[in-house]
């Protein structure tokens, strides 16, 4: 991807690094009227959520919700054009046919755009097709994180909450209910990673990227301490960090104020760090509709473990 462009001004720009940057200038540079550039934006940006292996938000949720942070390098990687026919086939579950043309036709102008202007080297949308009509959309990998829009509560559960707060009585199955909620990645991944290490929550919040050893699943010297991770994280850590190589591993929904460390700020989006506080309130929102009680958990109940004989003992059932 080019790294700088001229502007009609003759002046030298650097190309945008984020996807919805990306989007802004493309937009900022159409001769569109305000209701288009509305629409335009909306069905851009939700391309964004396919980039990173996740599905996106439908009905009224599409409008309002918050899309991920994508690096524009992600539409270079080899698997961009599959992840977005995976997303345009999943998408015609819920559109019309009409409304998948207007937004297929939105992507491939913008990265037609970007292409002849050097940002990305390929354009992963020149070989997009809707799918044939009567066609089931493609299958959704199991345990895919699913968006939770930026008003609303990220505790809708995953399956009936009167279903999982049956089993709330049972602590071990705390972690276990509180895993199978729907919630923005960042929230997903650090659950997952809190339940699997069993480590403090100060220490993996003030985990950095060059921290991590991802092929084999833990910590490198240079780490505040050792730490390992599961399956779980190991899906999820990847798309969380796609585009980001330094920083914080779990950053803010917004950028970090004036006079942040830079030791505590995200270098590519200017995000600052994830702090206990937010991450603990964010857990017990999100937790409070499976709390008998209905004040929502603490971090702390993903710690919680289900004993030795039991785990057996479910094995012995499912075989």
């Amino acid at each position: 991807m080019g790294e700088h462009r001229i502007d009609d001004a003759g002046a030298l720009r650097p190309a945008p690094v984020e996807y919805g940057a990306a989007v802004d200038r493309y937009l900022a540079a159409a001769d569109l009227g305000s209701a288009s550039r509305r629409v335009y934006r909306i069905s851009l940006l939700g391309w964004a959520w396919p980039l990173v292996d996740r599905r996106a938000p439908t009905g009224r949720e599409r409008r309002g919700a918050r899309p991920p942070v994508v690096p524009l390098a992600l539409l270079d990687a080899p698997e961009a054009a599959e992840r977005l026919r995976r997303g345009l086939a999943d998408r015609a579950g819920t559109a019309r046919p009409r409304t998948l043309d207007r937004e297929l036709a939105c992507l491939r102008a913008a990265t037609a755009w970007w292409s002849a202007r050097g940002w990305i080297a390929a354009d992963p949308a020149a070989g997009l097709a809707p799918p044939t009509p009567g066609t089931d959309p493609a299958p959704v990998p199991a345990g895919t994180p699913v968006p939770v829009s930026a008003g609303a509560p990220a505790s809708v559960a995953a399956e009936p909450t009167s279903a999982v707060a049956g089993r709330t009585a049972d602590v071990p199955d705390r972690a276990r209910a509180a895993l199978a909620l729907r919630a923005p990645l960042r929230e997903l991944t650090l659950w997952h990673l809190l339940h699997e290490s069993r480590a403090a929550v100060e220490q993996v919040l003030a985990l950095d990227i060059d921290h991590l050893d991802l092929p084999r699943r833990r910590t490198k010297e240079s780490a505040p301490g050792p730490l390992r991770w599961g399956p779980g994280t190991a899906r999820l850590l990847p798309m969380l960090l796609a585009g980001r190589t330094a920083g914080p591993v779990f950053v803010t929904d917004r950028r970090a104020p004036a006079g942040t460390a830079t030791a505590d700020r995200c270098p590519v989006t200017g995000r600052g760090r994830l702090s206990y506080r937010r991450a603990a309130e964010l857990f017990t929102t999100a937790t409070r509709p499976l709390d008998p009680a209905g004040r929502g958990w603490t971090l702390l109940v993903l710690r919680d473990r289900v004993p030795r004989n039991r785990r057996k003992r479910e094995r012995q059932g499912a075989a």
